[in-house]
């Protein structure tokens, strides 16, 4: 048996054991985490405890897993060369620190990467994807790189594509969205409305659909990249995503048995000038497990 031993927060915020211990340990599939708890071996203050366990700011947590079953998650590292690499982020894993523990991406990947340099450092975010999303995502490796991808997306000369499920299908089967978007802190959520409003950003989103059905298949391109755009502003059209109980239909998802968010970044195309033009030769594209 393998004993992980973790320290919850004093200043947590109430909730479930299970997710924080998933957040936690990156490093374990959800299913060893999951099947820990079932087998009650999971201990909080001494105590064994099951899925159903709360969080108690202070206490110790030890969990037991049958180590040598257990392999560390892996990033997927598609492309790589001493300036950029190019991954695929897993469902679950945050590109920055959320509050809520757990490493990030950049730590996964270098932890990786040093696996084979001892020296490597932790690559640098130029964009991101959020928590629940799948799918690829470009890093850097030095603050020079960094800024120049970031002037590639600025410059839309980088271009990412996705595909979801929505509910329903949109009408018209192609169409591009604009509309204004605002973040509430507050309730951890953004608002799209049709009109400006005071801190409001505006949000471009162009979308086809691939094949229409109850859960219509939908090819989205992004002409700006706000926090939780697609996903806000497709249910702002009555067609959400799939699996979002955020912005979407919990009963929908619940009926459709959709315990995850349907959205995945699958292509990532450069259109860069003088040192970067090498990178316009990639063409990296994944298929969703959708």
């Amino acid at each position: 048996m393998k004993l992980y031993t973790l320290t919850i927060p004093e200043d947590i915020a109430p909730g479930r054991l299970f997710p924080w211990l998933r957040r936690m340990l990156p490093q374990l599939p959800e299913h060893a985490v999951r099947e820990a708890l079932d087998r009650r071996d999971v201990k909080l203050s001494g105590k064994r405890v099951d899925r159903q366990a709360m969080l108690v700011p202070g206490a110790e947590v030890r969990l037991y897993t049958p180590g040598e079953e257990i392999r560390e998650r892996e990033i997927p590292i598609l492309y790589e060369d001493r300036r950029v690499l190019i991954v695929r982020k897993p469902v679950g894993v945050s590109c920055q620190p959320d509050g809520k523990g757990g490493q990030t991406l950049p730590e996964l990947v270098g932890r990786q990467l040093r696996r084979k340099e001892p020296d490597a450092r932790d690559p640098l975010l130029c964009h991101r994807l959020d928590n629940q999303t799948d799918g690829l995502l470009l890093l850097c490796r030095d603050e020079e790189a960094q800024a120049a991808m970031e002037e590639g997306f600025r410059q839309r000369r980088i271009h990412k594509r996705y595909l979801c499920l929505t509910q329903g299908t949109p009408q018209p089967d192609h169409a591009v969205l604009r509309a204004f978007l605002t973040k509430d802190s507050e309730k951890a959520l953004v608002r799209v409305t049709r009109k400006e409003q005071p801190g409001s950003l505006p949000i471009v989103t162009e979308y086809t659909v691939l094949e229409p059905g109850l859960c219509a298949r939908v090819e989205i391109l992004l002409h700006t990249g706000r926090t939780h755009q697609i996903r806000a502003q497709m249910a702002a059209i009555g067609h959400p995503l799939l699996g979002d109980d955020k912005y979407g239909d919990r009963a929908f998802n619940k009926r459709m048995k959709a315990r995850r968010l349907m959205l995945c970044a699958v292509e990532l195309r450069f259109e860069l000038d003088g040192e970067w033009s090498y990178l316009n030769r990639l063409r990296l594209s994944i298929s969703p497990d959708f």
